[in-house]
């Protein structure tokens, strides 16, 4: 069997062996995945023990050791050997260069070229490792030899490392790896400003009789001093040149200042966002059976107010950044964004940790657009939309809606239904709008749950205060003959059932009380059902 022959055989074993995929997928999480808890324990770890072998290393300058500080310097380096390897393999999928390089040859019709495939494997190798975290990983492992005492300047290097660990500094190497181009500009300008300073105080005052400027380097020292503004004092001007040349160099040094401090601020300013939404994402995957609330306008609010008071997980999702600020400032988790830009609602774990979505924008296009994007990447959510038009609801059902709304037509037939009843209507709005504490809550049926096959007279609902409005049935359950019901999407309601309509698992109680009276009869149940 000939070498290429041999290395594509193998690379197709890796690419089908679900070992190695997990083995990776292992390693992705510890090491990139920037929302996992793995890596988070790690960093953690990580951090420790880079600052732990710094201040060992500063302790044995003055001060000798014994045999355990070699034993754990061989440690500290046999991790940051491992994690370097470990990362230059997370970097790509060699084997897949390797097949493609195959696949394209067979193809075209022409003979592999194992040399080119190689290189290409290399290549990107190679790209790893001139990175800059990966020079920094590398530069740190060089402190650890003994013999050429000047490579524990490489030490600095080590406390570099911590950019990749701690979150805020890597967020601060990002910033200034982005404003890269402004940087560099800035950086020609006080280059320039400086060498002219430096070559105009040497002129003037190296002859100066009472100058301390002797040197280019005295000139090039002063220069630097004083376009940062900081102006130590050792050396000041003596003739009239050079004191102009100061007071000019000190106004350039100001506009320096105001520059690079500008820059900084406004990208510092993007990257918290971004940190912010990271962090809401890194929440999510810790979640589960979480509600995404797009809108967060006057519905999302209430919405997003209910769900906190029942302690559910939930996010909010917005595009309107006035809209997210406040909704952080009432401390609820949200994220800036499109809520159909489908890894958007990836990242927002759809159809893994949200198990629903409820598409409450004040725009009927946006809404249909969503539940669209939700419905594509997730068959099985539940989608509840709102609909402001009426020709939108059938669009809405159409994309893949599970429960359609119509905030303003409930409104218009309330008020037409209690139009000159104005007892019934307060009572109404205060069950709605819990003006006088008064909640209408659901309670689902469980399997083996007490409430189970037990029949509506049976349970005492005056005893616990609490009035039952109506019973949802999914259609899978049986129906009850003799009580009057209503069709919803794939279920029952039964509207003030009687006496003798008897409860089934998947059934849900609609039941009207003050909290405390729900909350006991919760409990109660919770009660009933371990002792059964």
């Amino acid at each position: 069997m000939s070498l290429a022959q041999l290395l594509v055989r193998l690379a197709y074993r890796l690419q089908a062996s679900e070992h190695h995929g997990r083995l990776k997928g292992f390693f992705h999480q510890l090491l990139t995945d920037p929302r996992s808890q793995r890596r988070a324990l790690f960093d953690a770890f990580m951090i420790v023990l880079v600052l732990s072998s710094v201040m060992l290393l500063i302790y044995e300058v003055r001060h000798p050791l014994g045999p355990w500080a070699d034993l754990f310097e061989v440690f500290v380096v046999g991790v940051f050997v491992s994690e370097y390897l470990l990362r230059m393999w997370l970097y790509n999928d060699s084997h897949t260069i390797l097949i493609e390089h195959w696949e394209r040859a067979e193809l075209m019709g022409l003979p592999f070229n194992t040399g080119a495939a190689l290189w290409a494997v290399l290549r990107q190798k190679l790209a790893y490792m001139s990175s800059p975290l990966a020079i920094i990983d590398l530069l740190a492992i060089l402190p650890s030899y003994r013999p050429l005492r000047f490579l524990r300047l490489f030490l600095l290097f080590r406390l570099l490392k911590l950019f990749r660990y701690t979150r805020s500094l890597g967020a601060f190497g990002q910033v200034l790896v982005e404003k890269r181009f402004e940087l560099y500009t800035l950086s020609l300008f006080v280059g320039s400003v400086v060498l002219i300073a430096t070559v105009a105080i040497y002129l003037f005052e190296a002859q100066a009789p009472d100058s301390r400027v002797k040197t280019l380097m005295d000139a090039l020292y002063w220069s630097v001093i004083t376009v940062t503004t900081v102006g130590y004092g050792d050396i000041v001007p003596t003739t009239t040149e050079g004191r102009v040349v100061a007071m000019v160099l000190v106004f350039a040094g100001i506009g320096v200042i105001s520059f690079a401090t500008s820059i900084i601020v406004m990208a510092f300013h993007e990257k918290m966002r971004e940190l912010r939404d990271n962090r809401v994402y890194a929440e999510v995957e810790r979640k589960s059976d979480i509600t995404i609330v797009c809108g967060f306008g006057r519905i999302g609010q209430v919405v997003a107010e209910r769900l906190a008071a029942a302690r559910e997980a939930f996010v909010i999702v917005d595009k309107r950044v006035e809209s997210i600020e406040l909704a952080r400032r009432r401390g609820f988790p949200a994220v800036a964004g499109d809520a159909t830009d489908s890894a958007l609602l990836a990242n927002l774990g759809l159809g893994r940790q949200a198990s629903r979505i409820l598409c409450l924008t004040h725009d009927d296009v946006s809404n249909v657009y969503i539940t669209l994007t939700a419905r594509q990447m997730s068959p099985h959510i539940l989608i509840i939309s709102r609909a402001n038009k009426a020709e939108t609801a059938k669009k809405l059902t159409q994309a893949g809606a599970t429960h359609v709304v119509r905030p303003y037509a409930v409104v218009a037939r309330m008020a037409a239904e209690f139009i000159g009843q104005s007892v019934a209507f307060d009572a109404l709005y205060d069950v709605v709008t819990r003006a006088a504490g008064v909640h209408l809550e659901p309670l689902p049926v469980r399997a083996g749950d007490w409430l189970e096959q037990q029949r509506i007279g049976e349970i005492d609902f005056a005893a616990q205060h609490l009035l039952l409005f109506g019973v949802i049935r999914p259609h899978a359950s049986p129906s009850e003959t003799g009580h009057s019901r209503y069709e919803l999407e794939g279920r029952h309601f039964y509207f003030n059932p009687g006496a003798q309509l008897q409860l089934h698992a998947g059934d849900i109680l609609i039941l009207i009380g003050y909290q405390a009276s729900l909350s006991r009869f919760r409990q109660q149940a919770n009660r009933r059902q371990r002792k059964g």
